[in-house]
């Protein structure tokens, strides 16, 4: 890389990528409050994307980067001499990377019925600069979305500002995805609504409540065989959908997982999805009977045979087998889903509350950082591990903590009235099912308040931590893991979850 455009609404994780862009030599071009935020908070000069484009921000900020000079600069192809003769004479510089992300489109509809306000959070220019750098994703990166901010600068640290033709290929994927999602949002918005479909259930979370289900069900899933989902299975379906699409970000190999009560209670990824049921059973079989499980991989018969011995609720998966299926249809009440292709959920969150209702934005993403703060380097191992970790500890109700060995869940503590009895009932979960700590990693859904977190998983042979950080007294836990070469990683992002 020797150029690189940044224009992005959310500064969130920016700035070292900023600096390490500049230590590397890297020309920044921005633009507005972007510019403004490198230049002045962060110290990192840039040039303005005006120099290239001659025009100013022009119509209340509607128009500031749509222009040959930098549309040019993304799309030209390196390897075709026409277009790098087309752009040595129009002096348009070459752009090797391109970080932009999108107005709050979603979050501006569910704050506010102005119009107007909605119709400005419209973003033009970001999907056009996302989609042309993604196109020539062979000469130029791109990052479409604050989450991936941690992996670009792991690829800036380690291979100091070169990329591979394959790295570039799997970003412009996740960017082609983002900008979907915002167009579908988009969409969505100017679509009159459909007639919502309204589900009488049997009852709600318990015999004697009366409950219904409004919405369409058909767009993320097709039940398979079973009886009615009740209000309690709806729960817990869409906590075990949350984990799965928040899981492969991380994964590699097929994972299977296992809910109770909304709280994932085993959890694993092996090379076959017949061992990955094996190790998530393995994490805790008692919580597992009555559950709810799903995978990301087509189930197949061994896999089905050996799910066929414990009774369970609710399995969902992309697929089945047809001798799998012909399997798990013995019996008549199990409920069986099968996912429809790249399914989203709403990126905003509503609960009824205080005869009102409450609004948030879903809980997106990982970490925001990777910030080694302990005694030592985590290990490329431990690394996979910990951000494993820290994403199941996020499905889970707080105060939690999980435990995680070679991608398995072995211990788990959630729903504590303090993160340290979350920590002692982990370890005793672990215990009980004769799991060895030694090895294992820790991750918090929230700060540590004091060390003694540390102190207690050390002593029970954890060496290696994950937690948000935050806390006024962070320093003790750093300092005891430094005084005995224990490895902790602060994440900037807590996970709480009620």
């Amino acid at each position: 890389m020797k150029s690189a455009l940044i224009s992005v609404f959310y500064k969130d994780g920016l700035a070292p990528i900023a600096q390490q862009l500049h230590a590397l030599g890297i020309t920044i071009y921005s633009t507005g409050g972007t510019q403004q935020f490198l230049e002045k908070e962060v110290g990192v000069p840039c040039i303005g994307v005006e120099t290239l484009t001659h025009y100013p921000s022009i119509l209340g900020g509607r128009v500031k980067t749509l222009h040959p000079a930098v549309f040019g600069g993304i799309l030209g192809r390196r390897a075709e001499a026409q277009d790098m003769a087309e752009m040595q004479t129009y002096a348009i510089p070459e752009i090797d990377l391109v970080i932009v992300d999108l107005y709050p489109f979603e979050e501006t509809v569910a704050a506010t019925r102005e119009e107007a306000k909605i119709i400005e959070k419209i973003d033009i220019g970001g999907p056009s600069m996302i989609r042309a750098a993604a196109k020539n994703f062979k000469d130029v990166m791109v990052v479409a979305a604050k989450e991936d901010y941690v992996a670009l600068l792991q690829l800036l640290q380690q291979q100091h500002g070169a990329t591979t033709i394959e790295q570039r290929r799997a970003f412009a994927a996740k960017a082609f995805e983002v900008v979907m999602h915002y167009d579908m949002a988009i969409h969505q918005y100017f679509t009159p609504p459909e007639k919502t479909v309204e589900q009488v259930l049997r009852y709600g979370e318990n015999p004697h409540q009366q409950a219904a289900f409004s919405g369409h069900l058909s767009t993320l899933f097709q039940q398979l065989h079973g009886k009615e989902l009740s209000y309690n299975n709806l729960v817990d379906v869409e906590a075990a959908i949350q984990l799965l699409l928040d899981i492969k970000s991380v994964a590699r190999e097929p994972v299977f997982a296992i809910f109770k009560h909304t709280n994932v209670c085993g959890i694993a990824e092996r090379p076959t999805l017949k061992e990955s049921w094996e190790a998530a059973l393995a994490g805790d079989p008692e919580s597992a009977f009555g559950g709810v499980l799903i995978t990301d991989h087509v189930v197949d018969a061994a896999t089905a045979l050996a799910i066929q011995e414990i009774f369970f609720e609710v399995l969902i998966a992309p697929g089945f087998d047809a001798e799998a299926l012909s399997i798990l249809q013995l019996k008549k009440n199990r409920i069986l889903l099968q996912l429809q292709p790249n399914i989203q959920l709403h990126k905003q969150q509503q609960k009824t509350l205080l005869n009102g209702m409450l609004q948030q934005t879903a809980d997106e993403g990982n970490i925001v950082e990777y910030k080694e703060v302990g005694g030592r380097k985590t290990t490329a191992e431990e690394k996979e591990n910990l951000l494993f970790a820290n994403l199941v500890c996020k499905h889970l109700k707080s105060n939690a903590i999980a435990l995680v060995k070679n991608k398995q869940l072995v211990g788990k503590g959630c729903g504590q009235t303090s993160r340290i009895d979350a920590l002692r009932h982990a370890i005793e979960k672990a215990q009980q099912f004769h799991f060895s700590l030694e090895g294992a990693v820790l991750a918090s859904d929230a700060f540590f308040p004091f060390n003694d977190c540390v102190q207690i998983a050390h002593a029970a042979g954890i060496q290696c931590y994950i937690q948000p950080g935050g806390s006024i007294r962070d320093k003790d836990s750093i300092d005891y893991c430094v005084e005995n070469n224990l490895a902790m990683v602060f994440t900037g992002l807590r996970h709480f979850k009620h």
